[in-house]
């Protein structure tokens, strides 16, 4: 005798997925440095302290080399990289110039909040060719920022300090509540940096520009604590198809 069933059950229902709000985040931002001719460079997680600092004329002294800020492998021998800058270095050791390269990818420092994490993600670019100048950079973060959060956006850049950078600047935008937020740092390619890498630094110049995908994310999504990214929260996901 067949077992009896239910013709009134629940209709089986399929949600559709969509792309992680940081993937999405990360692939706008790569899709636009790619219209502007920009080529991806890849590069390991581990590296040496040799590509991570030193080539970045991060010196001995500096506290983002102590063992709070970083997390070392192998008797310090090597680090979880602390940026994607170590990439760029590869790249400049090994490509033809002029060269425009970008790398994205995890990062790791020793932080843990609302709005740092241990691992992160982060996309760099780097434009290489005789005759590069400030100038060229404000107009390139401009375009990356308008097509981000649109033309109306008010935009500002700060002086500050980077190793690898000089002139170096942080750049800030204005938040629907008239809060000013960083979301990005560049500068133009310390000539040591240049020079370290073998290129006549009296020859050519660089721009270099980085940004934090989580930081960006939290901005255009409004997101207000970094952690909800990370989290496996469907109904927190489902918002981002």
């Amino acid at each position: 005798m067949s077992k009896l069933q239910d013709i009134n059950p629940p209709k089986l229902t399929k949600g559709l997925g969509s792309y992680h709000p940081i993937t999405q985040t990360l692939d706008h931002i790569t899709n636009i440095l790619l219209d502007y001719g920009f080529n991806i460079i890849d590069g390991p997680e581990i590296e040496t302290e040799e590509f991570n600092f030193d080539m970045l004329n991060i010196r001995k002294s500096h506290p983002a080399r102590q063992m709070h800020d970083t997390f070392y492998v192998n008797d310090k021998s090597n680090v979880l990289r602390t940026h994607t800058s170590p990439v760029q270095i590869r790249g400049m050791l090994s490509q033809q110039l002029p060269l425009a390269m970008i790398s994205s990818g995890k990062v790791y420092r020793k932080d843990d909040d609302a709005t740092h994490l241990p691992m992160f993600h982060q996309i760099e670019g780097m434009y290489i060719n005789e005759g590069v100048s400030f100038a060229n950079l404000k107009d390139l973060i401009y375009k990356i920022i308008y097509s981000l959060f649109g033309e109306d956006i008010k935009v500002r850049f700060r002086p500050s300090y980077f190793p690898f950078t000089e002139p170096s600047a942080e750049v800030d935008i204005l938040s629907e509540d008239g809060v000013w937020l960083e979301i990005l740092g560049c500068g133009i390619v310390n000539p040591i940096v240049l020079d370290n890498c073998k290129i006549n630094s009296n020859k050519y110049s660089g721009l270099a520009f980085g940004l934090g995908i989580e930081r960006i994310a939290m901005l255009k999504y409004q997101v207000k604590d970094i952690r909800d990214f990370y989290k496996s929260n469907l109904d927190f996901l489902s918002h981002f198809k």
